[in-house]
């Protein structure tokens, strides 16, 4: 592995809290604007700039992408964005409650992704690879950093945590009440050296964004005589945590119709592939269960415990789908579909009763949370796992490090 120190836009301390925002595809166009709403600084207004033009707007339209240059533009003339003075490594850390988690910022090689040093266990979307790898274009910049694990590796955790008992760079509550705070790493040599004994990272979240990266990174260099390897277009910004530190919370499905089905003819179906009974939570009570809510009803759909081989386990969430969200339900490929939806965080249950019971949908299926082994070792076997498999929270706020090409 190899990461590299760069010359970060970023917001000065006392800005950090207006700047930092949501991922750019963890909200729709409404929830962006009423995020946004007030706050001039917010980084949505650079990340879903179709929140300042007129309602209805194309969100991958001309205007859009030249709206998301010019807001960029005007950060960096108005002071909101100020470059670091020299090539800096950054240790990001996280605390939602009880949970922390300390990642490495810094810019790791296309070449990596290329040679499968960094891996990926989910297909990508041409359309949401398209849409990133312009906002690449329009802004010379990679607005967000990818997500990445990396197995634990003490070298570095030794220099983390020594860097964490200094003074932050900034420290401040965001509004979901998870706490960020960053330090800027003085000796980048040595936290270098040391991500050299990493072997392979994985791409946690953020496909589609390294993906776009990428594709940038290659129309650049084919497109550069003098090519070495070395230009800023070669380097993909990211966040790099141990995997000891990550939590993975369940990400649900929601099914808008019973495939013309009766709730009763449903019913039926799903007991020829699953043991069936009632039970008063949205919480699967162990490995090899599903849990479904219809009706104002939760269900728990059990299965035989599947033959273990020596490598990655069957997923609960390939059970799902292969069992009875393709033949029953007819949702053959998730990732296309509009009758399902995907809802994962911390209040996933919830949502999916409110969901069923305001109409919104017909059927909910609540999963338990894939473990970061199974992330590794799908990645590591060269398999993709079903897509919306895992949430990571907390997620990593945009506007806090942005890398320019």
């Amino acid at each position: 592995m190899r990461i590299r120190a760069f010359m970060a836009l970023r917001p000065e301390a006392e800005l950090a809290p207006a700047v930092a925002s949501v991922p750019y595809d963890v909200v729709n166009t409404d929830e962006a604007r009423r995020l946004a709403a007030g706050n001039p600084h917010c980084f949505l207004h650079i990340s879903r700039a179709e929140i300042d033009l007129p309602a209805g707007t194309d969100p991958h339209s001309d205007a859009v992408y030249g709206q998301a240059a010019a807001a960029f533009a005007r950060f960096q003339k108005a002071g909101v964005l100020v470059r670091d003075t020299r090539p800096a490594l950054f240790v990001y850390r996280q605390q939602m409650g009880n949970h922390a988690q300390s990642g490495v910022v810094a810019c790791c090689h296309i070449e990596d992704y290329e040679q499968n040093l960094i891996r990926q266990h989910e297909k990508t979307l041409l359309a949401k690879e398209n849409d990133r790898a312009r906002h690449i274009r329009e802004l010379n910049a990679q607005a967000g950093p990818v997500f990445l694990v990396y197995r634990d590796n003490a070298a570095i955790d030794r220099i983390v945590a020594d860097l964490e008992k200094t003074r932050p760079a900034f420290d401040f509550v965001a509004p979901d009440g998870v706490r960020h705070s960053a330090w800027q790493i003085q000796n980048c040599h040595e936290m270098e050296t040391a991500f050299a004994g990493v072997t392979r990272s994985y791409i946690a979240d953020g496909h589609h964004r390294f993906a776009a990266a990428v594709k940038v990174g290659r129309e650049r260099r084919d497109a550069n005589p003098s090519h070495s390897g070395n230009e800023e277009y070669n380097w993909v910004l990211g966040v790099f945590f141990p995997a000891s530190q990550l939590s993975i919370l369940p990400y649900n499905r929601v099914v808008r119709d019973l495939n013309n089905m009766r709730p009763d003819e449903f019913v039926a179906r799903v007991q020829r592939v699953f043991s069936i009974r009632e039970v008063t939570t949205g919480i699967p009570d162990g490995p090899d269960t599903v849990n479904m809510y219809m009706a104002r009803k939760w269900y728990d759909l059990k299965w035989k415990p599947e033959e273990r081989t020596d490598g990655p386990g069957i997923l609960d969430v390939s059970i799902l789908q292969d069992r009875l969200l393709a033949p029953v339900l007819g949702i053959d490929d998730p990732r296309t579909s509009k009758r399902i939806e995907f809802i994962g965080g911390t209040n996933a249950v919830r949502a999916l009763v409110e969901r069923v019971d305001s109409g919104g949908g017909a059927v909910a299926f609540s999963l338990r949370p894939v473990a970061i082994g199974d992330v590794m070792a799908y990645s590591d076997a060269g398999l993709v796992m079903p897509p919306k498999s895992t949430w990571f929270e907390p997620k990593l706020r945009s506007g806090l490090f942005i890398h320019t090409l």
